[in-house]
């Protein structure tokens, strides 16, 4: 294996080099109230376009019931965001990448997005609606990778961290969520679309509130196409373990609902295992500042913990070995994200950032379209067992993420902002 590029016995001390390098900075902040604003100002605009996200995932398709829909028309239009994830999403992208400033582009792709779902709030066809949403999609799906992107380039900058600044989001997610299940009970289903479209309106505010963060590279493949990234085997390792690893969810956002009310679990209490799952991650994102483990041993935990996950969850255990193991999400998801964003700001130049993430978004939504298309169509036969086949796709990321290892030592050696880098 790249046998004659150097010796074994450098090879092994870049892969010592990579397995002890923890995930925090290990630069000196600029200034600390430059910082400080930065983290503030990225802190709300994650929240308000995961509050978004917290509204549109469980309220959209009932909001499309409630104006007349039919079930086959509401098939086609919530497949809609994970189709344009694989299409039109790298190339908006790329697109952001080439004008070296995140900025303009994110506050175009949230007004587009607040225009986009207030349209909705006027048709009633399902064509028409299905037209509109593609429109919405198109600018919609681009801005959790444009905003990751963003953010990096301030990790790597401002020598902060990831997941201090990513866990706002979450916790907006979860707070839309049942905020918005609280109005449902007291407004009608069909105004539900003013709540997205309102929440996209604060994500554009909250945009306009960035801070410029522009990117500059002064080396001679400053304007090497973030394309280049495709042929560069340690980036394909990364988005191809990250996409296996978070794909293997596929089974756990489908079918875990259907699967715990068939068992006859509570709505109330089907409620608090998703939200336990989702406070394990944000308690994963507050820590993260805290970790020693270096971005390749965190995704590889995140697929252990994903192996373990997915194999328990498969034998329909009672609820508080059920509950237990829905904690597992903080490493099943947040391990893998800063494992993943960890070794993207270690690895890919701050210029083609904005198309990095747009391949990762790529790679992950393919992954996630497939296996959920897999087990739908294996669910009556399997029914619990569907999740073996998702424990097999977190070994299959492990797998990679681990053969990837000297490659990837090579890379972060030779990158240079390996040595700027913020977990």
């Amino acid at each position: 294996m790249d046998s004659g590029y150097q010796s074994n016995d450098q090879q092994n001390r870049l892969q010592i080099a990579i397995e002890l390098m923890p995930s925090g900075p290990e630069i000196p902040t600029v200034a600390a109230s430059a910082s400080q604003r930065f983290a503030v100002r990225l802190g709300i605009f994650y929240a308000a376009i995961f509050a978004l996200m917290g509204v549109q995932l469980p309220f959209f398709p009932i909001w499309l019931r409630a104006v007349g829909v039919d079930p086959v028309w509401i098939g086609i239009i919530v497949a809609v965001p994970a189709l344009t994830r694989f299409t039109v999403l790298p190339f908006v992208t790329n697109y952001a990448g080439r004008r070296r400033s995140l900025k303009p582009v994110l506050i175009v792709t949230a007004l587009g997005t607040a225009a986009g779902f207030a349209a909705l709030g006027f048709f009633r066809d399902p064509a028409l609606i299905h037209i509109v949403f593609v429109l919405t999609a198109c600018v919609w799906t681009p801005i959790l990778p444009l905003t990751d992107a963003y953010a990096l380039q301030g990790v790597a900058k401002l020598g902060l961290h990831y997941g201090p600044l990513r866990l706002w989001g979450s916790t907006a997610f979860m707070m839309g969520t049942l905020g918005c299940g609280l109005l449902a009970g007291r407004v009608a289903e069909t105004q539900l679309i003013w709540v997205m479209a309102v929440l996209g309106i604060g994500g554009t505010v909250a945009g306009l509130a960035l801070m410029p963060l522009k990117t500059a590279p002064a080396s001679s493949l400053a304007n090497t196409s973030a394309r280049s990234l495709l042929r560069q085997p340690a980036f394909l390792a990364v988005i191809m373990a990250a996409a296996l690893i978070q794909g293997s969810h596929a089974a756990y956002y489908s079918f875990a609902s259907i699967t715990w009310q068939a068992d006859g679990l509570t709505g109330g209490v089907i409620a608090s295992l998703w939200t336990l799952g989702v406070l394990a991650e944000i308690i994963v994102f507050s820590l993260s500042p805290r970790f020693s483990i270096a971005p390749v041993l965190l995704i590889l935990v995140g697929a252990v913990g994903a192996l373990v996950r997915w194999s328990v969850t498969a034998a329909e255990p009672s609820l508080l070995p059920l509950a237990l193991v829905q904690l597992l999400h903080g490493l099943t998801y947040g391990a893998t994200l800063l494992g993943t964003m960890g070794l993207m700001v270690r690895i890919v130049p701050a210029h083609m950032m904005a198309g990095a993430q747009g391949y990762l978004a790529a790679a992950s939504g393919i992954a996630t379209s497939s296996a959920s298309v897999l087990v739908g169509a294996l669910y009556l036969r399997l029914g619990s067992g569907i999740y073996l086949i998702m424990a097999a796709m977190a070994a299959g990321g492990a797998l990679v993420m681990f053969a990837a290892r000297p490659r990837l030592a090579r890379a972060v050696q030779t990158h240079p902002q390996s040595e700027a880098s913020g977990g």
